[in-house]
């Protein structure tokens, strides 16, 4: 009897001639959830934020994870963000499983395949434009020439080019979210992964800024946008509805 072989999501066993072989099932997605619970204890009761959810991203779409206040669609953002692993289930992030992985190893996870854009922008108040975005290159260890060089090609890539010696307080809303964005976008992640990202902002601004997601959507970037806003969710190419830990809907707007 051969011995047991493990098949990702990605792949499947195979016998045959009496030999298990291990072939490709179906094209590797980007990020693979299956029956993903999160439990949290509340003293003697336990709290169940998500209840099996199982969903696929390909690389290149763009998402929107919609749900009111407790759904559970924040503890689903921080889950495919690596800040946090379920109770249950199996999450793979570019072949990787990240579902047991301890904190050092989802900080390098994060690191290289997770750009984050926050509602609240998260700059340091004191430093420039191109410092902010060269943050995480810093902490991959590269070198302050090419460090420079890459922010800078990041904020070109926002439209921020003629703002790059400026500090945040120099900035409005929009410029701010817009050096967010190059941030997340300077170690050329996987996933460009969006919380509330127009929350803090005006109208017209929003709008600005979700133009730029499309923009870079159009240029290949793999997007997923938490929003509890319809008029946001709809600017996306698929929308999965999350209701009391649960997806309520999954569905294509194109």
């Amino acid at each position: 009897m051969p011995d047991a072989i493990l098949a990702t999501p990605a792949t499947e066993a195979v016998i045959e001639r009496g030999e298990v072989l291990v072939r490709d099932a179906v094209p590797a997605s980007l990020i693979s959830m299956r029956d993903i619970w999160k439990t949290y204890q509340m003293g003697s009761e336990e709290v169940h934020a998500l209840h099996g959810v199982s969903f696929d991203v390909q690389k290149g779409e763009y998402l929107a994870i919609i749900g009111p206040s407790g759904s559970g669609k924040s503890t689903l953002m921080n889950l495919i963000g690596c800040l946090d692993t379920p109770s249950k289930g199996e999450y793979w992030i570019n072949g990787k499983n990240v579902s047991e992985m301890d904190d050092d190893e989802l900080a390098r996870i994060r690191n290289k395949e997770v750009g984050f854009v926050f509602q609240t922008f998260n700059l340091l108040a004191r430093a420039t434009s191109l410092h902010n975005v060269e943050l995480p290159l810093i902490y991959a260890g590269m070198s302050s020439s090419e460090r420079h060089e890459k922010a800078k090609q990041s904020l070109a890539a926002v439209d921020l080019t003629d703002r790059m010696t400026h500090r945040p307080n120099e900035l409005s809303g929009g410029q701010r979210q817009r050096v967010a964005i190059a941030r997340a976008l300077v170690n050329h992640p996987s996933i460009l992964l969006a919380d509330e990202p127009t929350g803090a902002l005006d109208t017209a601004t929003s709008h600005d800024i979700m133009n730029l997601f499309e923009k870079l959507h159009a240029e290949g970037n793999t997007i997923i946008v938490v929003t509890h806003e319809p008029d946001i969710a709809a600017r996306a190419h698929r929308v999965i509805s999350i209701r009391d830990g649960m997806i309520e809907k999954d569905e294509r707007t194109r």
